[in-house]
């Protein structure tokens, strides 16, 4: 009596089965990091929120402004050499102006978990507030992608008359 090698049990093993056993593992997998890269990002965004609101509150807001900007540099430098470059003073002033831009961290909660940290850096620079607003719920709303949204702000740009572009650059 011969045996059967693993490979001819698996032929004889109903390939439709098999078929959708690999498949519905795959769509797991894929879930699954999926998952894990949007809980990721919400903490990241959530925490750069925290760190501009904390800076903005601990120094800028409490009239020390003057020295501030010099805090900020000195600040950044001991966070890139324990942390990485994440936290450069530019991306420092960038987390204070998030923070600015949505003071209220119920909202940051909310959009956080369907924008990226990405989304908010491309809305950050819009002036006006219900404008920005605006951006940031059709991107929530619509699933707008930030390559989407980077066209969106540029056609909008580009069709306002020079005066009234909202958008710093």
């Amino acid at each position: 009596m011969r045996k059967e090698t693993g490979t001819q049990v698996a032929k004889t093993y109903n390939k439709s089965i098999f078929g959708n056993l690999i498949g519905d593992i795959r769509s797991l997998i894929e879930t699954a990091r999926q998952n894990v890269a949007v809980t990721v990002n919400a903490g990241l965004t959530i925490l750069y929120w925290q760190i501009g609101n904390r800076i903005r509150q601990d120094i800028l807001e409490k009239k020390r402004a003057e020295y501030g900007q010099e805090i900020v540099v000195t600040l950044s430098r001991q966070l890139v050499s324990e942390f990485g470059e994440g936290f450069t003073d530019k991306n420092l002033r960038r987390m204070i102006q998030f923070a600015e831009a949505f003071p209220d961290m119920e909202i940051v909660v909310i959009l956080s978990r369907q924008l990226s940290w990405s989304h908010f850096v491309r809305i950050l620079p819009i002036k006006d507030d219900l404008q920005r607003d605006f951006y940031a719920e059709m991107c929530r709303v619509e699933r707008w992608s930030v390559r989407i949204l980077r066209k969106k702000l540029m056609a909008c740009f580009m069709s306002a008359p020079p005066y009234q572009r909202s958008l710093k650059n």
